[in-house]
C-alpha cells in the first residue's frame, strides 16, 4: 500500500509492507498550492509511480488534497469519528490500474454552535493509536488544534489561529520593526511571552504592551520574536485548558514547534508527551487496513 500525506506546502509518500513496516518515505515541496488544476494525476505519478510500476495498487491519501482546492473534495466526517468512519466514508478517485481513495477531513461544532473543521490532522491523530480511554492531544502549527479522544474516537476539537496569527503580526505591523527575524529562538524571551499570557488583561492588551517594552528599551530585538511566539502559545493553552483537557497532553507536530508547546505546558504545570513523527503514516495504514 501507498500513503500519501499531502498538505498545503508538502507532499508525503510512504510504502508499506504487507505487515505495515514502512519500506518507503519520500518528502517533497509539491504541497496542492504548487499544483495546477488537473495536474494532480501527474504530480502523484511523479512521486510514487515508480512504486506503482513495482505493484502497489492501493493507494490512500489525507491532508488538503481533499480540500475543495485539491484534488477531489472529501466531504467532512462529523465527530465523534473512528478510524472504521473514515474508512467507510472515503471516496473512491477514477485513477488508472489503482485503487486511490481519499480519507474524508472531520467536522463538528462548539458549545456556541460555530463549526470546526480538520482536514489531515484525524489521520494523525488516529495514528498515535490512542484507542483506550481519554486523551487530549494538541497538533501545533498555522492552525493548531485541539482534539478530544475518547475511546479511539476523536469526539471534538478546536482551532486556534496561532501560528498564522504570528506571521502576521510578525511581518505586518508596528511589531515588525522591533523584531530581529535572524535571530534565533530565545528561550527566555519565550518563556517570558508565555508568563504574561498568564496574567490579566487579554491578548490585544499584551500585544501593545510588546511594542510599550521596545519603546523603553526593555525588549531587546533578538528576544521579541520569541516573546510573541510564547504569548500567542500562552494563550492558546490558557483557552485550551479553560475547555477542559485530559493530561497528559499528546503533542503531534515538526520537533521545533513541539518543544516550545512543551516548554509552555511545563509552566503551566500541565504533564505532556510527544507521539511518533509518523504518526501520519500510521494512521493512513490503520485506516487502509479497515479499507481493504
Amino acid at each position: 500500500m501507498i500513503g500519501i500525506d499531502w498538505g498545503t506546502s508538502s507532499l508525503r509518500a510512504y510504502r508499506f509492507a504487507a505487515d505495515g513496516q514502512l519500506i518507503g518515505r519520500r518528502d517533497t515541496p509539491r504541497g496542492i498550492l504548487t499544483v495546477g488544476a488537473g495536474d494532480f494525476p501527474d504530480t502523484l505519478r511523479a512521486v510514487a509511480g515508480d512504486w506503482i510500476e513495482d505493484g502497489e495498487r492501493r493507494i490512500l491519501m489525507c491532508g488538503m488534497v481533499g480540500s475543495r482546492q485539491g484534488w477531489v473534495e472529501a466531504p467532512y466526517l462529523v465527530c465523534p469519528a473512528g478510524l472504521d468512519g473514515l474508512a467507510i466514508t472515503a471516496p473512491a478517485i477514477p485513477f488508472p490500474d489503482v485503487d486511490l481513495r481519499i480519507v474524508p477531513g472531520l467536522s463538528c461544532r462548539n458549545s456556541h454552535g460555530v463549526p470546526e473543521v480538520m482536514r489531515g490532522e484525524e489521520t494523525q491523530i488516529l495514528g498515535a493509536a490512542l484507542d483506550d480511554g481519554e486523551a487530549t492531544v494538541c497538533l501545533p502549527g498555522s492552525h493548531s488544534k485541539w482534539a478530544r479522544i475518547k475511546g479511539g474516537t476523536v469526539s471534538g476539537f478546536a482551532t486556534h489561529f496561532t501560528g498564522e496569527a504570528f506571521a502576521a503580526l510578525a511581518g505586518h505591523t508596528i511589531l515588525a520593526r522591533m523584531m530581529n527575524p535572524l535571530s534565533p529562538h530565545h528561550a527566555g524571551g519565550f518563556a517570558r511571552g508565555v508568563a504574561r499570557a498568564r496574567q490579566r488583561g487579554g491578548l490585544l492588551h499584551h500585544l501593545f504592551g510588546l511594542r510599550a517594552h521596545a519603546l523603553f528599551d526593555e525588549m531587546p530585538e533578538e528576544e521579541a520574536a520569541s516573546y510573541l511566539s510564547g504569548l500567542l502559545i500562552g494563550h492558546e493553552v490558557a483557552s485550551a485548558l479553560e475547555d477542559g483537557v485530559a493530561p497528559p497532553i499528546v503533542l503531534i507536530g515538526a520537533e521545533q514547534l513541539t518543544l516550545r508547546y512543551a516548554a509552555a505546558l511545563d509552566a503551566f504545570g500541565v504533564p505532556h508527551r510527544t507521539a511518533n513523527p509518523d504518526a501520519a503514516a500510521q494512521g493512513l495504514w490503520r485506516v487502509g487496513q479497515r479499507l481493504w
